[in-house]
């Protein structure tokens, strides 16, 4: 399942989000909306938000870290 993570440099929570997936051996393609105008747009276009993190797994978008959301979506025990 493909995992997109949109975050920024001083974002917390997606520094939890990203050790979350290496932790589990996740694969993921992460985009700095920080630094990248056009992906900040496809953020708030797929999530209606501005804040980060903003993660898709698959079809799905999460707004923020929820391990326990993140867990079930993933198949993770």
């Amino acid at each position: 399942m493909k995992v997109i993570i949109y975050s920024t440099a001083s974002c917390m929570y997606c520094k939890v989000a990203k050790d979350f997936f290496n932790e589990h051996n996740i694969k993921y393609e992460e985009f700095d909306v920080g630094n990248d105008l056009e992906k900040r747009r496809e953020m708030v276009e797929k999530s209606d938000q501005m804040g980060v993190p903003v993660i898709q797994v698959g079809d799905e978008i999460i707004v923020g870290f929820n391990k326990a959301l993140l867990s079930e979506l993933l198949k993770i025990k």
